[in-house]
């Protein structure tokens, strides 16, 4: 019942620390990313890693630190908000131009996308699903069959693969609730597989060889294609769809925040808690778990829509049961039901195999190695579920 405590205290007013922190803590996380993605050399990963572990350590062993920093978040809401777009849209121009970075950071943006909706159903609801990287699959080729087929631009293709995505997440839910626990899981692993399986037989989806040639977005006769060009500053191409991505990954931040405080949060909430009680209390079980599969199906075709149209070839292989379970691996150890540790979850298991490529075939174990050093610092996830308010202060 810790998750649901009444909370009455009053805002406590903004003050000039509180201004600080919030500026130390946004400016620090982005200087601390930054080195991560143009760091090359080893010795620099691994002192990076150690920061970060220090940190989230110093956090579990000094509670009051953490809620000191929530604290002054949400009595500088604005200028936090003001300060994070900020830093989003200037970002690229200090990545020295590298290709890479902008494109780790793209793939970063869209998996924060896909735990962002996973994390609906595993975070709020506590329903596991294993079919997340299938309806990511169905979005990606949904609209690239719509564009390279029927010549369908890319921003109609969009809400036309979400709805399929969608119905599609609506027909799992349906057999799905039939189920609990264990066998729920199962259910929604055998949708992945077949979906997977599917992809890999047909031969209008491509087989095996996968869809190629899809064309780039155009916005205002700009092609995503190009460079952006500022001020006299030349962005790589891959700018354009790191603003796409970002764009996508803020609308999921406020879909989360409405869900959340919408009577339907509160209901998968209630469903996490006690399936049982929350039916004897009126709550409608069955649609509310269906929602929570629509939902994570919506938004995870969004972004599968983006890497289709960003990598311009896709295939059966992208879109494997391990993606679903890379995704699900994002939402627990950056803490379920909190959108910020999502996030930093879908980040760091991003970013840390490409940086740990120097270690060839033991890399994998090498990141396994340090998910599970993180877990041990951080048991509840690097930023653990909070309470909800109900009256107080969010």
């Amino acid at each position: 019942m810790a998750n649901h405590e009444l909370s009455l205290a009053q805002p406590r007013p903004a003050t000039g620390p509180d201004l600080a922190i919030v500026a130390g803590v946004q400016l620090g996380g982005a200087a601390l990313l930054g080195a991560f993605l143009l760091g090359e050399k080893t010795a620099v990963v691994v002192a990076l890693l150690a920061v970060m572990g220090a940190i989230f350590a110093l956090l579990q062993l000094r509670p009051g630190l953490e809620e000191r920093i929530v604290s002054a978040f949400r009595a500088q809401r604005r200028p936090a908000l003001a300060l994070g777009v900020g830093i989003v849209l200037a970002y690229p121009f200090f990545m020295q131009g590298s290709s890479y970075a902008l494109h780790l950071l793209v793939i970063a943006l869209l998996y924060s996308v896909l735990a962002l909706a996973l994390n609906f159903q595993l975070g709020s609801a506590n329903i596991p699903n294993f079919a997340t990287g299938a309806s990511y699959g169905i979005g990606a080729y949904t609209s690239a069959l719509l564009a390279l087929n029927f010549g369908v631009s890319f921003w109609l293709t969009l809400p036309v693969a979400a709805v399929v995505a969608t119905i599609f997440g609506f027909l799992l839910g349906f057999p799905s609730m039939r189920t609990r626990e264990s066998y729920l899981a199962l259910v929604t692993i055998a949708f992945g597989i077949v979906v997977h399986q599917l992809l890999n037989n047909f031969s209008w989806t491509g087989g095996p060889n996968g869809l190629v040639g899809i064309p780039a977005p155009t916005i205002f006769g700009h092609s995503f294609a190009q460079p952006i060009e500022v001020l006299g500053f030349r962005l790589p191409s891959q700018a354009n769809f790191y603003y796409l991505s970002a764009a996508l990954v803020a609308l999921s931040i406020l879909s989360a925040k409405r869900l959340h405080d919408s009577r339907v949060g509160l209901a998968w909430n209630a469903l996490r808690a006690d399936p049982l009680a929350a039916r004897c209390q009126g709550i409608d079980v069955v649609w509310y778990k269906m929602l929570a599969f629509g939902v994570d199906a919506f938004l995870a075709a969004f972004a599968g829509t983006i890497y289709a149209f960003y990598v311009s070839y896709i295939s059966p292989d992208n879109f494997t049961f391990l993606v679903s379970v890379t995704i699900m691996t994002m939402v627990i150890v950056g803490g379920m039901d909190n959108t910020l540790g999502v996030i930093l979850g879908a980040f760091l298991l991003t970013l840390l195999p490409e940086k740990l490529r120097i270690f060839a075939d033991y890399r994998l174990l090498f990141v396994g190695v340090i998910v599970i050093l993180f877990l041990i610092l951080r048991p509840q996830g690097l930023f653990p579920q909070r309470p909800r308010h109900y009256g107080g202060p969010q």
